[in-house]
């Protein structure tokens, strides 16, 4: 009796052993229909500083290997010439107008509606019933309010800041809290923060985030995982370490050296990017997107956009398009270049439609999935048209089959980007009805969108929470 125990015992263990291995197998062929997504995205990086897009001046030889290894888009733009609505649609799949994300939000922490409203989702929110595990490292810029927060927002670990730039060098870094504030832009001094604690460190804060996403890829790689790198370079203050500044004796411009020595430190980090995925052995399974959040201001931080018209804030095509390039070795052929207009809008549509994501219940996107263009299974081009907004500085613009319209304050433009890239040449005159046409359907599209919904960056009296600080005190 004593023996059949036991053996009844081996058997049951067995039994357990090989139903839990089978579970196990099952979830890895799971894990595999679920493609992870690594969003690189920059801040104020100019059109024309990056390889893949002729710079010779700057080397970027790793986030080139993006486009080498994958698709360069030679039309890809975002949905707003400046950062937090830029950022606000490329989370959300939405143009931000839809939900009031009109500009820079306020940095004031008491404002609980400066961000993202909670009734939107955001790719993590989107992702979390699949599964999926999401990270933030960088810069947020979606909220300062505890309730906005990244990882009261989908997100699984944040490694970051709040606010919409950031000093570089661990030494500046002494600010404690959004509380302690006494002066403007005092905030890009704050210290990093790991979901809601505050952390020192050690290291040139782009390599910092690096770091840590390589740290992210080895904890994640049994799971389906999205990862946001948002790295605040070129972004001023114009900081570098020593180390990136010596790759460029060539270029004898202070600030231009900097800012490019600033892009060789991301580049560095998308090397150990693309290297983690590679050894870890989920690099065919993993969709890498790089860009910048919109174009490189004319004189903020040195940025180069070549031959585009315009810079950040602009409606032109130095304002809009940037630098953008896609890698899936296991889906995607290699080396190609998509010449038809694709947007940031495009990322979150891409993923729940390749990870086969349930989002029926979500709000319509605005973008679509971008796969079978780039397979060649869908002919034809992912938009008929885009559309942008500024609705503080009074602009509207539309591009459908390389028309592109804008209206600037009393001035009606038409530009044919297929001859006239530089957007040199008004066409409006020759080509009204065309004018009209576009500006109809813009039209059409802005009655669907909102005001702005609530302050804006620069609105926040930082010296009231001191006064009432010093009234405690005493």
């Amino acid at each position: 009796m004593i023996v059949f125990k036991k053996i009844t015992k081996l058997l049951v263990s067995a039994l357990i052993v090989t139903s839990t291995s089978f579970v196990y197998a099952a979830d890895k062929v799971n894990t595999l229909d679920k493609p992870n997504l690594i969003i690189i995205l920059t801040d104020d990086q100019g059109y024309a500083d990056v390889g893949f897009n002729g710079s010779t001046e700057i080397f970027t030889p790793n986030i080139d290997k993006i486009a080498k290894e994958g698709v360069r888009f030679t039309q890809g733009y975002v949905s707003y010439p400046v950062c937090g609505p830029s950022r606000a649609g490329l989370l959300t799949g939405r143009y931000q107008d839809r939900f009031g994300f009109v500009g820079n939000p306020t940095i004031d922490p008491s404002v609980d509606n400066a961000g993202i409203p909670k009734t939107e989702k955001n790719i993590a929110e989107v992702l979390k019933p699949a599964g999926y595990t999401s990270g933030i490292l960088g810069k947020w810029h979606m909220g300062t309010h505890p309730s906005l927060h990244p990882d009261k927002r989908g997100f699984d670990h944040f490694y970051g800041f709040l606010s919409g730039g950031h000093k570089y060098f661990p030494e500046d870094l002494v600010i404690n809290d959004l509380s302690e504030v006494t002066k403007k832009w005092q905030w890009y001094s704050t210290r990093l923060l790991r979901n809601d604690i505050r952390v020192d460190t050690t290291e040139y804060l782009t390599d910092e985030l690096s770091n840590e996403a390589v740290e992210f890829i080895k904890r994640e790689k049994d799971n389906p995982f999205f990862l946001y790198v948002a790295y605040n370079a070129p972004h001023a203050p114009l900081q570098a370490t020593q180390k990136y500044l010596d790759r460029y004796p060539h270029i004898k411009n202070k600030r231009r050296k900097t800012y490019a020595a600033m892009i060789s430190a991301v580049d560095d980090g998308v090397g150990q990017i693309l290297s983690t995925l590679k050894e870890q052995g989920i690099d065919d399974n993993t969709i890498v997107f790089f860009l910048s959040d919109n174009g490189g201001p004319l004189s903020k931080n040195a940025s180069n956009n070549g031959e585009l018209r315009g810079g950040k804030g602009d409606p032109f095509e130095g304002g809009v398009r940037v630098p953008f390039a896609v890698r899936w070795p296991g889906k995607i052929p290699a080396g190609i270049d998509y010449n038809h207009s694709v947007s940031s809008l495009d990322i979150l549509a891409t993923i729940v439609d390749e990870a086969k994501v349930d989002v029926t219940s979500n709000k319509p996107l605005d973008g679509v999935n971008l796969i079978p263009y780039l397979t060649g299974e869908n002919e034809g081009q992912p938009h008929d048209v885009l559309f942008w907004r500024s609705f503080s500085t009074n602009w509207s613009a539309s591009l459908t089959a390389n028309s592109k319209m804008i209206k600037k304050g009393g001035e009606a433009m038409l530009f044919d980007l297929d001859k006239d890239i530089a957007e040199q040449k008004n066409m409006y005159k020759q080509s009204k009805d065309q004018y009209k046409n576009q500006r109809a359907q813009y039209e059409q599209w802005n009655d669907e969108l909102q005001d702005p919904a609530f302050p804006r960056l620069g609105s926040w009296d930082f010296t009231k929470q001191n006064k009432t600080k010093t009234k405690k005190t005493k």
